[in-house]
């Protein structure tokens, strides 16, 4: 049943990494796949997906041949991890260093051709010594490092790279030394999932990078105790025990990856708002409204013209109005009955949750369904924000009408 178990937990490890280094590249590629640092760092990932595929391939084909990716990306990944060491800390490595990790690059990619097992475990040793002293050259760089000469989020991201190779050195032993050691599965994959997720949080620097080192802290504690206790009260021996913990780890560090991806994304998208509002060149605010139709935000959103509030008293709205430009169903003003009545039927005549003014005379309003699931504190500011703006250029619209 370990057995068993060992083959499908190394296929769910593989395909875990490549579904982290692909969300990595995801987000490098989305942000400036031409900037120096990203594709040094695409170069890398990359390299990494190849070795990864060749395990997935190997265990669900059983074609030896497919051990050539795995050796190929192995024999690489020093190479990979000293450019993006170069460009994090925007200086060269001292040219014996390239000269060992480039040579050394050069004879185990080809010795990866040769993929029967007949020449190890001599090479696989040789192959360990050469990613141990890769790994060990780019972490004495860094220890090196000029830190005034880097900039706060530069630093960061040396540091987080400076911790996944800490962690990257026993696993990759582990790795190399799967059958010497007793492990039941190759654990690099955890650090590759590490190292995607602290990349992938360098894009979202508010969250403050001890507080993320600390995340890591307590994802990983989590699950060595959660996977311990499920492996003590299904008894399952030494092996069990780390497969437990693997699977749950795995497990998590996907989740976060694939989370903090989509807050990502959708903190870009915010951004794209705000770029919409800075860039627009127009002096109607209906076509301001409709240049941005294509934002979550205002999808949907209903233009109410003044001819449609007819039978509402305007002295009302415009008090209405002057306290709250963006109405929220949820905390609506108190202004007395009559102005409670108007408001519960603009509410419930547009099924809105916010409806806001985007010009005073004529009068326009905007009226859009955002469930409280949905709404977030940046998503009211943003609609705060498209309020203001609107109604900037109502007043510029209006003003050059008059003159």
């Amino acid at each position: 049943m370990i057995a068993a178990a060992t083959i499908m937990m190394q296929l769910f490890l593989s395909a875990a990494a490549l579904t982290g280094l692909f969300v990595l590249q995801t987000v490098l590629t989305r942000r400036d796949r031409d900037d120096p640092i990203n594709w040094r760092f695409l170069f890398g990932v990359r390299v990494t997906m190849v070795l990864f595929a060749g395990r997935a391939l190997m265990i669900l084909t059983g074609i030896e041949a497919f051990r050539i990716l795995t050796l190929l990306g192995a024999a690489i990944i020093p190479l990979a991890v000293l450019i993006l060491t170069e460009g994090l800390l925007r200086r060269h490595a001292p040219p014996l260093v390239k000269a060992v990790i480039g040579g050394g690059a050069v004879v185990f990619a080809v010795s990866s051709l040769w993929y029967s097992g007949s020449i190890d475990p001599a090479r696989l040793f040789a192959l360990l010594g050469f990613q141990l002293l890769g790994f060990v050259l780019s972490g004495w760089l860094i220890i090196r490092r000029d830190k005034a000469s880097l900039s706060v989020t530069e630093n960061a991201m040396v540091v987080r790279l400076g911790l996944s190779l800490i962690l990257f050195i026993p696993l990759a032993a582990g790795d190399f030394l799967l059958l010497s050691v007793g492990l039941p599965i190759q654990f690099s994959a955890l650090g590759v999932l590490i190292l995607c997720w602290l990349a992938i949080g360098l894009g979202r620097p508010h969250i403050g990078h001890r507080a993320t080192l600390a995340n890591l802290g307590v994802m990983v504690a989590a699950a060595c105790g959660v996977g311990a206790m499920i492996a003590t009260f299904a008894q399952m021996g030494r092996d069990g025990y780390l497969l437990s913990i693997a699977a749950i780890m795995t497990t998590l560090f996907v989740v976060a990856i694939l989370n903090d991806a989509r807050a990502l994304r959708l903190e870009e998208q915010s951004v794209g708002l705000l770029r919409q509002l800075v860039m627009a060149r127009t002096d109607d605010p209906m076509t301001f409204l409709r240049d941005l139709q294509d934002h979550p935000l205002v999808e949907g959103a209903v233009v109410v013209s003044e001819e449609s509030l007819q039978g509402l008293q305007d002295d009302v709205l415009d008090r209405i109005f002057a306290v709250a430009p963006v109405l929220r169903r949820s905390d609506p003003p108190v202004l007395g009955p009559v102005a409670d009545d108007h408001i519960a039927y603009l509410f419930a005549r547009y099924s809105a949750t916010h409806v806001m003014l985007a010009a005073s005379r004529p009068r326009v309003l905007v009226a859009l369904a955002m469930p409280s699931l949905g709404a977030s504190p940046s998503a009211e500011l943003e609609l705060q924000v498209v309020q203001r703006m609107a109604g900037l250029i109502a007043m510029r619209k209006g003003d050059r009408d008059e003159g």
